[in-house]
């Protein structure tokens, strides 16, 4: 199944998208991943859903990433003695530690952590920011806090908290346990964390995972922002989740951290996913607005790896749709005039190695030559990683003997990942390329490609060789 496009398409399965069925409709549509939120996923419902998954795989002959989504810790408010209470701005409320239902003055707050950690000064945002308190007086058991803006709070409404540090890290009782299902199936090839703040949230989780998985950091709180290069250093991928980072920090200052997180990832070479609100009003409605079409197609101007679909794809009216949509967005921008010149000025200087140098001048020789394809055999990733890395305008086929790591690169941008054996010699790699390129679609008998391995053949890490080779009269092989 060859895309028309070199953004990928992530996609959320939730109640409108269970099904093989459908997930096969949006897999045609043009999702190329699909992920799995463990907030609304039991253990038995996620081995459900790879399997269906994997079912798709096999019938459509393509490499299907999954990616798991861990909950992270969820920071929440008490219960009231009437649900709701009024509030004025300007008037004191306390948090505390007293599991008694709350009134107008106060509140129980059932997490330590925050009471230990909250300083003077700083701010907690109640229920998506509705209500905006200022901690005037903390002691470790109670945050005396003055109201400067909203006017209500009810029953169990989510706490953020921009300007504090939490001692404690990412992982819940609940993720540790997720994720342990998620490692048991050895079938998933992504997790997401929420929340991270510091690079030590990434420690835990990789010591667990080992290498079984790759690490996605979702970025959604401002502490992050302030330490994303050693977070982007420890971390497998990115993804820019706008939702929890617009209600931490001034809706205004999103659109800029979007493209600093991309120019970021895209200059270490690391994937990275823009996320939350891309066509949010096509939950309801066929179509999207206008503003939602130039957010997608802002993404792919900048290079985003990926673009993902949360509530559309998972519980929205218009699953299908939303991924078509998308996908006939993010093609129809790669076909501007002006793309190849915007990617082109974003391009990052390659590193002082050899996977990097051979990467840049495959890239140059087939822009220059106008080659069908660059072939890039990779075992472990990391040459498809290169390859991405150079955004070149000719198409990048992924060859890999590993079906794993085939379906980690699915969220990588241009990457066209097809599993196949590991070359014995040569010739058998020189063949087989060509063979796929004409297999694929991507070329015909005297076009020519070029081809990046490691010599000697089958060793990860030693990419070191280009050959540039005719596509032979018959497809099968090459000159």
């Amino acid at each position: 199944m060859k895309r028309n496009r070199k953004v990928k398409i992530l996609a959320t399965l939730g109640p409108a998208s269970s099904d093989e069925a459908m997930i096969r409709k949006l897999h045609e549509a043009g999702a190329d991943l699909f992920r799995i939120n463990m907030s609304h996923s039991s253990h038995e419902m996620l081995r459900t859903l790879i399997q269906r998954i994997r079912n798709v795989e096999a019938a459509c002959g393509r490499p299907i990433g999954i990616l798991a989504d861990l909950q992270g810790p969820k920071l929440r408010v008490g219960k009231f003695a009437e649900t709701t209470v009024e509030l004025k701005p300007g008037q004191t409320f306390t948090l505390d530690s007293n599991e008694a239902p709350g009134d107008a003055n106060r509140v129980y707050l059932p997490h330590p952590e925050i009471l230990e950690s909250v300083k003077p000064g700083d701010r907690l945002l109640i229920d998506d920011g509705k209500l905006h308190l200022k901690a005037v007086k903390c002691d470790g058991k109670t945050i005396v806090a003055e109201v400067v803006s909203g006017t209500k709070i009810s029953d169990r409404k989510g706490v953020s908290l921009p300007d504090t540090i939490l001692a404690t890290g990412v992982l819940t009782d609940k993720d540790r346990a997720d994720l342990d299902a998620v490692l048991a199936t050895n079938d998933v090839d992504w997790v997401a964390l929420s929340f991270i703040q510091r690079p030590e949230d990434l420690a835990e989780v990789r010591k667990i995972a080992k290498g079984r998985v790759g690490l996605m950091s979702k970025i959604e709180k401002p502490q992050a922002i302030e330490c994303i290069d050693e977070i982007i250093a420890l971390s497998d991928a990115l993804m820019v989740a706008r939702g929890d980072l617009g209600v931490e920090m001034p809706l205004e200052r999103v659109p800029g951290i979007q493209k600093q997180l991309i120019r970021a990832c895209r200059r270490e070479g690391k994937p990275v996913v823009v996320a939350t609100q891309m066509l949010e009003s096509m939950i309801t409605a066929p179509v999207p607005t206008r503003a939602e079409v130039s957010d997608v197609a802002t993404a792919v101007f900048e290079g985003a790896d990926a673009i993902m679909l949360s509530a559309e794809s998972a519980s929205g009216q218009y699953p299908v749709e939303a991924v078509a949509t998308m996908a006939s967005i993010a093609a129809t921008i790669e076909r501007e005039p002006h793309y190849p010149g915007i990617i082109y000025a974003q391009r990052a200087q390659p590193e002082a190695t050899g996977a990097d140098a051979i990467s840049l001048a495959a890239r140059q020789i087939a822009e220059t030559l106008k080659l069908q394809a660059i072939v890039c055999y990779t075992s472990s990733g990391n040459t498809g990683l290169r390859a991405s890395r150079e955004r070149p305008e000719v198409p990048i086929i992924a060859l890999s003997p590993v079906i794993q790591t085939a379906r980690r690169l699915s969220v990588v941008w241009g990457l066209h990942c097809v599993v196949s054996s590991e070359p014995t010699d040569l010739d058998e790699m020189v063949n087989g390329a060509c063979r796929i390129v004409v297999d694929e679609g991507f070329g015909k008998p005297g076009d020519r490609v070029i081809i990046s391995a490691g010599v000697p053949l089958g060793t990860p890490g030693s990419t070191n060789m280009l050959r540039i080779a005719y596509i032979g009269s018959d497809g099968q092989s090459g000159i």
